[in-house]
């Protein structure tokens, strides 16, 4: 077993510092302006929130899958549900399909460093799931709450991994990824599915106890900084008070053998799985 797979073993991530280069960067964040610069305001409402899942209510998201669709953070519309703030300021993320739909996003997502640490951690042979940008812009960008990637991308057996990508130095200070590590050895708590009867979606609660508050550790990361994450792993990440940007691009992977549920809220039936 190599240092890294060893290390995602034993703690449930790995960290790749300088993954990326500065020219990569660079060029995707280009690409992500140039998806903002396109969007039209008035034509979203929806607000991405990890505390309640309200946004799960909406078609907007559940229809997400195998499409671009933007989510605003909350407090940046009025009671009209007109932008507070400039758009290019609004946003929590853009999701989930641009890796499929739109070609610069697809050779990023299929490029050496996303497949290298993919087979680092001991994927055997992956597909592109979903992918997200994650804003976390200054002031705004608001908290992600404790979570494991499985509850949201279950598969049998459990394969999701998510590729966490630093776009902005991450700090504590503007929002990093904090850990428990070791903690994706614990049952997984949750799982959030289409209700069988079609109307919309539920958390389904296995029972199990909170996760511990002692044990977490921030992941600070530079740009570049790619960070592999188990599907079981809690993870999680603070409000943006701060006045610094803390971009981020992930990308969800699940191996071709494991079965995905049709229940999952993520429906990528009309659009078929790739690899690297």
């Amino acid at each position: 077993m190599t240092n890294v797979a060893a290390t995602f073993a034993e703690t449930g991530y790995a960290q790749f510092p300088g993954a990326v280069d500065g020219n990569a960067i660079d060029a995707i964040r280009g690409d992500i302006r140039a998806l903002v610069d396109r969007f039209d305001p008035s034509s979203v409402t929806t607000v991405f929130r990890t505390d309640d899942q309200s946004h799960a209510r909406d078609d907007y998201f559940l229809t997400s899958g195998d499409t671009v669709r933007y989510f605003y953070e909350d407090g940046v519309l009025d009671d009209e549900g007109r932008l507070l703030v400039d758009k290019h300021e609004a946003l929590n993320k853009i999701g989930h399909a641009m890796h499929d739909l739109e070609p610069a996003f697809d050779a990023f997502c299929r490029s050496t460093p996303f497949a290298n640490a993919a087979a680092a951690v001991g994927m055997s042979d992956p597909r592109l799931l979903q992918s997200m940008i994650i804003f976390k812009n200054p002031r705004v960008g608001g908290e992600v709450t404790a979570h494991t990637d499985h509850t949201f991308l279950w598969t049998e057996p459990q394969s999701v991994i998510g590729f966490w990508l630093a776009l902005d130095d991450a700090t504590v200070e503007n929002g990093c990824l904090w850990a428990l590590p070791g903690a994706h050895r614990l049952p997984v708590r949750s799982r959030f599915a289409r209700r069988a009867d079609g109307n919309g979606t539920e958390m389904i609660d296995f029972g199990e106890p909170d996760y511990p508050d002692d044990g977490w550790v921030p992941l600070e990361a530079e740009a570049g900084t790619l960070i592999a994450l188990h599907g079981t792993l809690p993870h999680r990440s603070s409000p943006n008070t701060s006045e610094k940007s803390r971009l981020a691009f992930t990308l969800h992977c699940i191996e071709a053998d494991a079965e995905y549920p049709a229940d999952n809220w993520l429906d990528r039936s009309a659009l078929p799985l790739r690899g690297f």
